[in-house]
C-alpha cells in the first residue's frame, strides 16, 4: 500500500510560510491528494487485479476481455430489482429484447484514473495562480520573525523595514489583494463545475448519488434498488459478434465481471460526500471575504483577533489608516509572525501613523 501512496506524501509537506487560508488549503492540498491517491489505487492491479474478466462460449477470453473493454458493457435498468440467481442473473443482468428493453452501456470506468487525475489538476490551478501573482512577498516580509528566539538588534531591524515598507507601500495594495480573492471565487467555481462535470462524466448520476446510497441503506432489502450497482455494476453483459462458417453474422452474450467498480463505488461516494462539503465550506468562506471587503468594522475586529496581545486603541489607529490590501498584508503576517513581535510591529506603526516614531 506504501508503494501505491508514497508517490504523493510529497504533497504532505507544510509550507514553511502561510499565504492563503484554511478552506483556500482544503482545495489545493487536501483534494489534490485525495483524488491522486485515488487515481493511483485504480490503476493498482496488485489490489484489484484485472479490470475486466469476460466469459463467453467460443470466443477467446483475452479477446472477448480486450473487446469488452474497448466497446464498453451494458445493462438493463429495469432488471436491477429482483431475486438474485431466480428472478436475474445478477442486478442488471437478464436476458432482454432488442428496441423493447432499456439498455444502458458503461462507458466511462476505463476513464476514472485519467478524470480523477484531471481533477486534480484543475484544483491545483487557482493556487498555482496565486503563487505566482503572490510572488513570495509574504515570505520576504516576514524575514526570520516568525522565530520567537531573535537577537535584539535584528529583530529591531527587521520591524523597522516592516513599518516602512507599510507606511511607504499604504494604499498601493489593493491589487495584490483582490487577486487572492479572485483565486478563492475560482476555487468556488471549479468545486461547483466539477461537481457538473462528474455528473456529465457518469451519464446524470452523481448529483443524487450520495443521497441515494444513504436513502439505499433505510429502504426494507425487498424494495430497494442498490444505486452503486446501477452507477458501477461489478457484473455486466457484452455483446460479440463474428462471421459463422456459413457467413452469417453470430451474436454471442457474455457475462464480464468489473472488479474495478468494488473501488470506484466508494470513491465516487466519498467525492460526493467530499465535494459538496467542500462547496458549502467555499461558499461561506465568499460569503466571509464580501464581508470583509465591504466592512471596515469586520476588517478591524478581525485585525483585534489576530493581534489580542496589541492595546485597541493602537490596533484602531492602524486600523483607520489601512486599505483592504494594506489590510490583507498585514493580517497575512499575523500568521506567519511570532504574536510578541507582531504586537510590537502593531505598536510601531500605530506609532508611525500617528506621526510619533521614534523607531
Amino acid at each position: 500500500m506504501f508503494d501505491v501512496f508514497g508517490s504523493v506524501k510529497g504533497l504532505l509537506k507544510l509550507d514553511s510560510v502561510c499565504i492563503d487560508n484554511n478552506v483556500f488549503r482544503l482545495h489545493y492540498k487536501a483534494t489534490v491528494i485525495i483524488l491522486i491517491a485515488f487515481s493511483l489505487l485504480v490503476t493498482s492491479r496488485q489490489y484489484i487485479g484485472d479490470p475486466i474478466d469476460c466469459i463467453v462460449d467460443e470466443i477467446p477470453l483475452n479477446v472477448m476481455d480486450t473487446y469488452c473493454w474497448i466497446y464498453s458493457t451494458f445493462t438493463i435498468p429495469n432488471r436491477l430489482v429482483g431475486r438474485v440467481g431466480k428472478d436475474v442473473a445478477q442486478p442488471g443482468v437478464a436476458s432482454h429484447i432488442d428496441g423493447e428493453d432499456e439498455v444502458k452501456y458503461h462507458k466511462y470506468y476505463q476513464w476514472v484514473c485519467f478524470v480523477l487525475f484531471f481533477q486534480a489538476i484543475l484544483f491545483y490551478v487557482p493556487r498555482y495562480l496565486w503563487k505566482t501573482w503572490e510572488g513570495g512577498r509574504v515570505k520576504m516580509l516576514v524575514l526570520d520573525l516568525n522565530c520567537p528566539v531573535i537577537g535584539e538588534d535584528n529583530k529591531s531591524d527587521r520591524k523597522k523595514l516592516l513599518v516602512d515598507y507599510f507606511h511607504t507601500n499604504l494604499h498601493t495594495q489593493n491589487f495584490y489583494a483582490f487577486r487572492f480573492f479572485i483565486c478563492e471565487v475560482l476555487n468556488f467555481i471549479n468545486v461547483v463545475g466539477q461537481i457538473y462535470f462528474m455528473d456529465f462524466f457518469l451519464d446524470g448520476e452523481f448529483s443524487t448519488y450520495g443521497r441515494d446510497v444513504v436513502r439505499f441503506t433505510e429502504m426494507e432489502p425487498e424494495e430497494r434498488e442498490d444505486p452503486m450497482a446501477r452507477v458501477f455494476p461489478k457484473v455486466t453483459k457484452c455483446t460479440f459478434h463474428k462471421y459463422g462458417p456459413s457467413g452469417t453474422v453470430q451474436r454471442f452474450d457474455g457475462l464480464c465481471v468489473l472488479p474495478l467498480n468494488i473501488v470506484n463505488e466508494k470513491i465516487y461516494v466519498f467525492l460526493w460526500f467530499w465535494f459538496i462539503i467542500l462547496s458549502i465550506l467555499s461558499g461561506i468562506s465568499l460569503i466571509y471575504r464580501a464581508a470583509v471587503v465591504a466592512g471596515p468594522r469586520v476588517r478591524l475586529y478581525l485585525l483585534r483577533a489576530r493581534s489580542r496581545l496589541a492595546p485597541q486603541e493602537q490596533v484602531e489607529t492602524v486600523a483607520r489608516k489601512l486599505q483592504i490590501g494594506d489590510w490583507f498584508v498585514l493580517y497575512q503576517l499575523g500568521k506567519n509572525i511570532d504574536p510578541l513581535i507582531y504586537k510590537e510591529l502593531m505598536s510601531d506603526l500605530a506609532k508611525k501613523f500617528e506621526g510619533k516614531d521614534t523607531v
